[in-house]
């Protein structure tokens, strides 16, 4: 069973924080599916993974292709992981389910918080989760680093 890590982002915005969580997922030899509400945003985040200049090199591809199965990483607008992840990540208030965070190793939901939208989405998401069972754990940056606040 798998648990929700709900990243409260205050200090560092998605572009940077999201190559970090998926380099270490990849580190954990996991296949990452990023699943994002926005087709424009996925498209600036695709761009952002290529040009980050990040070590090690974040391969991955976005949905709609032939090759998405193949993807370590792969960004969508869907419910769908055709990459067999192990590791979702959220963005942007994309839906999880609980099913999604018992069939995983982890589901990651990063969030705004700057934005009062983006954090009502993510209290909303916790008290869903938790209520159906799920592990959670909440993580804030506010100090500096991060630094885990809460756990269900």
């Amino acid at each position: 069973m798998g648990a929700a890590f709900f990243y409260h982002l205050t200090e560092r915005p998605l572009e940077d924080t999201l190559p970090m969580l998926l380099g270490k997922a990849r580190q954990a030899g996991w296949r990452v599916c990023v699943r994002g509400a926005n087709p424009r945003r996925m498209d600036q985040l695709d761009e952002r993974l290529w040009t980050h200049g990040s070590d090690p090199f974040l391969p991955h591809g976005q949905a709609g292709g032939e090759f998405d199965a193949d993807q370590p990483i792969l960004l969508t607008t869907t419910p769908h992981m055709a990459n067999a992840a192990q590791c979702l990540m959220t963005i942007e208030g994309a839906d999880v389910t609980p099913e999604e965070v018992t069939a995983l190793k982890r589901v990651c939901v990063l969030f705004d918080g700057n934005d009062p939208a983006a954090l009502d989405k993510a209290r909303a998401q916790w008290r869903s989760l938790t209520k159906a069972g799920c592990s959670a754990q909440y993580w804030s940056e506010a100090s500096g680093r991060w630094e885990k606040k809460a756990e269900s």
